[in-house]
């Protein structure tokens, strides 16, 4: 059963590593592209140290991969996500276009 979740776990992890380098590639604004970077990597790590963590059990690593999460969320989600789209905003990056993003629902309610 443990060889089942661990496999689940790295499969699943290895899935959202690829998604976010699809979305870095895909998405049409720096904006955009920084929040899947950050949010979907950080999610694949968690998901790939996890597995790591379950299948050693080991008392030593399983500290490790806690110490690797607490600097990532600290760290890494927060700076990536918020930080360098700000920077690259105020150096004049180009925004997408509002005809490539989807279009919003109508607020029903005129005064909204």
């Amino acid at each position: 059963m443990m060889e089942f979740v661990v496999s689940f776990m790295l499969i699943i992890g290895g899935a959202f590593g690829v998604i976010g380098a699809f979305g870095l590639i895909r998405m049409p604004d720096v904006l955009i592209r920084m929040h899947a970077s950050a949010k979907i990597g950080t999610l694949s790590a968690l998901l790939i140290l996890g597995a790591a963590a379950l299948w050693f059990g080991d008392a030593g690593i399983t500290v490790r991969v806690i110490m690797i999460v607490v600097f990532l969320f600290f760290d890494r989600a927060h700076r990536l996500a918020h930080d360098r789209p700000r920077r690259d905003l105020h150096r004049g990056a180009p925004l997408a276009r509002r005809e490539q993003c989807r279009p919003r629902p109508q607020s029903p309610c005129p005064c909204a």
